[in-house]
């Protein structure tokens, strides 16, 4: 029987390999190519190597900007109920709860991204578990939590925008450090307003849905899973998440 020559029987070939620059640029501009690679090679230390000098950027800068007592003072407006019992303590006791805090506050500020490695660790567990036990994906945990590291990325610029606001003289008045730039609608309710709309609405931030996508897209990317279902596992944790937030500022 004749042979079609037509007809090519070679595999189809892979990807080329992805430096790590490459890898970092192509989670802006085309993703599915890094996470792809994340197949290949599921390192993880250029990302968090950057979000950790970028983070430590911006504490720093609002360090010399706002000063963490400011921060702190902010932070206590956003819990009327707290404020209020500050209030009513002796100058004394009132000064050593204040310096208390602005020392806790300032020492997790600094110690964000290893804190951040802990929460990406937890995160790429509870999606590994629900995509492996839930779905039956065909995926390794390595590769999830390299993922996990690489889709936050974009937060960066959330940073970069909050120091750039610092820097051009904004004013540490109302200054959230944990909520620092207007990208979504629960920054501009004021501090005495709801607590509970404040939980419901700052999570609705532009570059946490940003995150999500690009989160869903990877994991159809290194794990045999529908990208409907991969959204709807990513999207109904953070539901979860934002309805435990809500629920802790109604009970609080």
């Amino acid at each position: 029987m004749a042979t079609n020559p037509s007809v090519s029987t070679q595999p189809p070939q892979e990807p080329a390999p992805l430096s790590e620059p490459q890898r970092l640029v192509d989670t802006f501009f085309a993703p599915s190519k890094t996470f792809i690679d994340l197949r290949r090679n599921a390192s993880w230390w250029a990302p968090f190597l950057l979000i950790t000098i970028v983070s430590l950027l911006f504490i720093y800068v609002v360090d010399q900007k706002v000063g963490f007592r400011k921060v702190v003072e902010n932070m206590i407006q956003l819990q009327p109920n707290q404020a209020e019992r500050i209030e009513q303590m002796p100058v004394a006791q009132r000064d050593k709860v204040m310096a208390q805090q602005v020392a806790l506050t300032k020492i997790l500020a600094y110690a964000a991204p290893v804190i951040a490695l802990v929460l990406y660790a937890v995160f790429a567990g509870i999606l590994y578990a629900t995509l492996k036990f839930g779905t039956g994906a065909d995926l390794q945990y390595k590769t999830l939590f390299a993922l996990v590291i690489y889709t936050r990325l974009p937060e960066l610029l959330l940073s970069l925008l909050a120091i750039l606001s610092l820097v051009a003289g904004v004013s540490g008045d109302g200054f959230n450090l944990q909520n620092p730039v207007a990208t979504n609608p629960g920054y501009f309710i004021d501090p005495s307003g709801s607590a509970v709309l404040r939980a419901l609405l700052t999570p609705l931030d532009v570059f946490t849905m940003w995150t999500l996508v690009l989160t869903a897209i990877g994991i159809t990317c290194i794990g045999k899973v529908k990208r409907g279902t991969a959204f709807a596992v990513v999207f109904g944790w953070f539901a979860a998440v934002v309805l435990a937030r809500v629920a802790l500022a109604a009970a609080f």
